[in-house]
């Protein structure tokens, strides 16, 4: 990590940031004279801090706060080390890093820690996951009373239709995508191919798949904090917001996973389209858990306007093959490459506890050899199926009382969760829709 700052003396200042519950980089700015102290002793800051609400307040009540005199975590870097930060006028590098006790023991309330246990269950089986994650946002002009798309660099002209697949609107913005490519390059996430899709102003970049499950949500917490930078540097304002306009699709965030055994072979190939057993018991895990971990694919007031039949947004439980309308596909392809797609997410999640709800659930089926029900034909909305929580309140009370989340996070996890959203609750039924599109378009 020295070594990289070395060769970067234009480096004049860094951040070193966490992911709070609900994923935004909490930490420091500091000299970079001083960086050789944080990458030997870490730093320190309340435990508290990664239990915040949207707006940045302590929970009320958190036993984090006065109860526990609000004590320090002890936050080293991640083995991802120093970034450069592009979207910055001055030289800047950002040092991810993570919570641990004073004893050294990981916090149980940090979401990454939250993924890397889950991560270790696999290997104990000799298992790792393979991740891979499509991030679906909107670029807003967000300077006047009422959202719009960002006019063309180009023409000078919006276009205020949707653009499914269009390359004229990834032309329009080709300065603004070359620019971010070029900078995701600089800070080696892996993003591949960009689309535009069925939203004002929406488009979709993947990022390629990856056999080490916490780089991969670390990829996905890095782009959302890239892109949204490099769009106010040029000018305009990048959203992974569920839904920020009622008449369009909201924003997704797929996962595809598959898992391979200590050979590298891909465990859910059984050399045709149909799957192994155990992609299968994958699968009924996804499934089992779906319902009680609405909380984690919708975790904002505004996710519930994206969760509606026909707005390409899944609220059925159920599971298919090479069908875009459940919200559990195996796609169709080589079989080598065998996957299971998670379609339910919005793209306003935290990226750590998105994929260890997702990979803990596929886990408990594997565990305990769950057998899903029959895949669906045709289009889910039109089915009777079981329903994930229909509203937020909802969402939250099943999350706390889950037996199945209670095998996939600790309980320090689930109750700082709980609260910091029935905090949100009540504060988002005191604001106008205007007021919460205004919090939720910068912050998630």
């Amino acid at each position: 990590m020295k070594n990289w700052l070395r060769k970067h003396p234009e480096v004049r200042t860094i951040r070193v940031a966490a992911a709070d519950l609900n994923g935004q980089p909490r930490g420091k700015r500091v000299p970079v004279r001083f960086a050789d102290t944080v990458v030997e002793n870490g730093t320190r800051y309340p435990m508290s801090v990664l239990n915040l609400d949207i707006w940045g307040e302590d929970i009320e009540d958190s036993p984090l706060v006065f109860d526990s005199g609000d004590v320090d975590g002890v936050l080293k870097p991640t083995e991802r080390g120093f970034m450069p930060m592009p979207w910055l006028d001055s030289p800047s590098a950002i040092l991810p890093i993570w919570m641990f006790r004073e004893s050294g023991r990981p916090y149980e309330g940090d979401p990454r820690h939250a993924l890397s246990r889950i991560v270790k269950r696999y290997k104990a089986l000799g298992l790792t996951p393979v991740c891979a994650m499509e991030l679906e946002f909107f670029l807003i002009d967000d300077s006047g009373k009422t959202l719009q798309v960002p006019p063309s660099p180009r023409s000078g002209k919006r276009r205020k239709a949707a653009e499914i697949m269009s390359i004229r609107a990834l032309d329009m913005f080709d300065t603004f995508f070359t620019d971010l490519y070029d900078a995701c390059e600089a800070m080696d996430i892996p993003a591949d191919t960009a689309i535009s899709e069925s939203g004002l102003g929406q488009f979709e970049i993947n990022l390629m798949h990856c056999d080490d499950a916490l780089r991969a949500a670390d990829d996905a917490w890095l782009f959302k904090m890239l892109l949204k930078g490099m769009a106010r540097h040029h000018g305009f304002a990048a959203s992974f917001m569920a839904k920020p306009y009622p008449e369009y699709s909201g924003n997704g965030l797929h996962t595809h996973f598959s898992v391979i055994d200590k050979d590298g072979e891909n465990v859910f190939d059984n050399g045709g389209p149909e799957g192994t057993d155990m992609m299968k018991h994958a699968v009924a895990g996804c499934l089992a858990a779906m319902r009680d971990c609405t909380l984690l694919f919708a975790p904002h007031s505004n996710s519930y306007d994206r969760l509606i039949p026909e707005a390409h947004a899944p609220n059925g439980v159920c599971w298919a093959y090479e069908n875009r309308t459940s919200a559990i596909r195996i796609p169709s392809g080589n079989p080598k490459a065998r996957r299971i797609e998670h379609r339910v997410a919005g793209g306003d999640v935290n990226p750590y506890l998105m994929l260890a709800g997702i990979l803990g659930a596929a886990l408990v089926g594997i565990e305990e050899k769950m057998t899903p029900p029959a895949p669906i034909t045709g289009n889910a909305y039109a089915l009777e199926l079981p329903l994930l929580c229909e509203s937020w309140e909802e969402a939250i009370d099943t999350f706390e009382q889950s037996e199945i989340v209670a095998k996939i996070f600790p309980k320090e996890l689930i109750r700082n969760l709980v609260m910091t959203k029935r905090q949100e609750l009540r504060y988002m039924a005191e604001l106008t829709p205007e007021e919460k599109t205004e919090i939720y378009l910068d912050t998630v």
